[in-house]
């Protein structure tokens, strides 16, 4: 009697505890939070809902209803992309793309991409926007126009990903490589431009130099012209004045007379006949 009282007692304690598991399961069955920057898809019995969860809490039928969380933040992929140029060079590049989901389409992204559309979607979508765009220029326009060629991928790649609801905002490109053979072709062209520009500004720079000399010489050949007129043209002028006015040979033989007398006396005209010495007196002494 006492054995069966207590088998009842642990039946009604397990019964209790059963039923209040199953009342707490039912209570947080019944919320679901949804993390920042996320979206929540709600399903019902599998069945994708048009309302879409926003972050927070939410009250969901338990058992019935099921929701999954979708990010609505800015993500990062990147992914190598290989294609061929104009000129059928080989062409490879890195491509480092950021973007997010639209907050307000993920139930229709779950149903019809589900959770892997990164692979499924992003990753084609790269490879034919990159291939699309190399093959409209020259390996060499890929360098040079490097801008454009990107501003072109961009593009493409955008329109795209519009089509599945994902919103491209910005994208990074680094450098086109080139096969090896080709890159050292690109090379040994930079270099010979390099040279050719440099013997150019050589020559500018020598024929600069040479214009400069000959225009020193030309200007020195004219200072000697004119200080030459102008001494022929001052003696010119000093001749002329000693010609109309003897009394100025006098005044020239004066200036020039440092106050010394003759020492000697000669007597006799054109020859000599007469050779006395003089004592001279210094006037200025």
């Amino acid at each position: 009697m006492k054995k069966g009282q207590e088998a009842m007692r642990m039946i009604k304690l397990l019964s209790v505890l059963i039923v209040a598991i199953i009342a707490v399961s039912t209570v947080f069955g019944a919320i679901a939070v949804i993390g920042a920057g996320h979206r929540g898809v709600l399903l019902t019995w599998g069945k994708v809902e048009d309302k879409i969860l926003p972050e927070g809490i939410s009250i969901i039928t338990p058992f019935m209803n099921q929701v999954v969380q979708m990010s609505a933040q800015t993500l990062k992929y990147q992914a190598s992309a290989s294609s061929a140029s104009k000129d059928l060079q080989d062409v490879s590049t890195e491509v480092t793309l950021n973007y997010k989901i639209e907050p307000e389409r993920v139930n229709w992204i779950y149903q019809n991409l589900g959770s892997d559309y990164e692979n499924r979607i992003i990753q084609p979508a790269i490879q034919e926007s990159v291939k699309a765009s190399t093959a409209q220029f020259t390996a060499e326009e890929l360098i040079t126009k490097r801008p454009t060629v990107k501003a072109n991928i961009e593009s493409a790649l955008r329109d795209r990903m519009l089509n599945y609801s994902l919103i491209m905002e910005t994208v990074s490109i680094t450098d086109f490589k080139f096969s090896p053979s080709f890159s050292q072709a690109i090379e040994s062209k930079v270099t010979a431009q390099q040279l050719a520009l440099k013997a150019e500004n050589d020559l500018q720079r020598i024929r600069v130099e040479a214009e400069q000399a000959v225009a020193i010489a030309q200007g020195q050949a004219n200072a000697t012209i004119i200080k030459a007129t102008s001494e022929a043209a001052a003696i010119k002028i000093t001749g002329e004045a000693l010609k109309n006015n003897p009394a100025l040979v006098n005044l020239e033989y004066i200036k020039r007379w440092q106050g010394i007398l003759p020492t000697t006396l000669i007597i006799g005209g054109e020859t000599p006949s007469l050779i006395l010495p003089v004592n001279p007196v210094n006037p200025m002494g």
